[in-house]
């Protein structure tokens, strides 16, 4: 909360006038955005972002709710396109590809680039027809073999395999919240995607379910790039080689998170970091 009305000025005032400050760009890119700009009708949402995400990165978000770090995340798997008032502006390169070209096949780009949303949400089927369900609408198996090659790794890969290997016809619906999570990074991650995108994927975990979480994102950047956005300061510190603050819109700053958690070179990083507003 702000903590008063000239405090809330203070900030749109900074946040209208700051230009993105710290590391931008990153020696070998995954994925390169280039002046983004999001609107909702006639609405801003997204000014003039430009970022790159690095190979094998985290890179975690964070800022005040309705910053617009959610929306940017959207933007990276074209997921605002559901969004009939969204429009999106600028460039988005993966691996060298403008994935906002009209002639961008979308379906493919979000078998490349997975999304595990902020609450589970597995469908209702099986724990192994959840995670079964990608590689079979994409041809990815010849035969059963093949098919339960990909969800056993897949599952063994989200941390989950040990504990629900002899239960694998039960509903998805039926393990724990946590659980029902890293089923959700299974089914991502069983198309082989390049790229995985976490919007807040622990804010309705326990502490129990989000540090295992926390322990599978420090796993998986072995072979994926990773981005997630957070409002917990504290998982962004533990998970990520760089963090992005947003602040109305606007990226602010971009660094290597043991810079921007403890020297931040903007006011607004500063302020919110040390909690003068969230």
């Amino acid at each position: 909360m702000f903590d008063n009305e000239e405090l809330l000025k203070e900030t749109k005032s900074q946040a209208l006038n700051s230009e993105t400050v710290g590391d931008i760009h990153v020696d070998d890119p995954r994925i390169i955005a280039k002046n983004i700009n999001v609107f909702y009708g006639d609405k801003p949402a997204i000014n003039n972002a430009s970022i790159d995400i690095g190979k094998n990165e985290v890179l975690a978000m964070i800022g005040p709710s309705g910053c617009g770090k959610s929306t940017f995340l959207r933007c990276l798997n074209r997921m605002n396109d559901t969004i009939d008032a969204c429009r999106v502006e600028g460039e988005l390169f993966l691996d060298n590809e403008n994935i906002l070209d009209k002639k961008t096949d979308v379906v493919s780009l979000r078998a490349k680039v997975g999304m595990v949303f902020q609450k589970p949400n597995p469908f209702p089927k099986s724990i192994y027809d959840n995670v079964a369900y990608g590689p079979k609408i994409h041809g990815m198996a010849k035969n059963k073999i093949e098919l339960d090659e990909i969800v056993f790794k897949s599952l063994d890969k989200a941390g989950l395999f040990e504990e629900v290997k002899d239960r694998l016809d039960a509903p998805g619906t039926s393990i724990s919240g946590g659980q029902q999570q890293r089923l959700c990074i299974a089914r991502t991650i069983a198309v082989s995607p390049e790229v995985i995108l976490m919007d807040e994927p622990c804010s309705a975990l326990d502490p129990i379910a989000t540090a295992k979480i926390e322990e599978l994102i420090y796993d998986l950047k072995k072979n994926f790039t990773i981005v997630i956005v957070t409002h917990a300061m504290q998982q962004a510190a533990r998970v990520s080689q760089r963090t992005a603050y947003f602040h109305l819109g606007n990226l602010v700053e971009v660094g290597p998170t043991s810079k921007i958690f403890t020297t931040p070179q903007h006011k607004l990083t500063e302020s919110y970091i040390t909690g003068r507003f969230g």
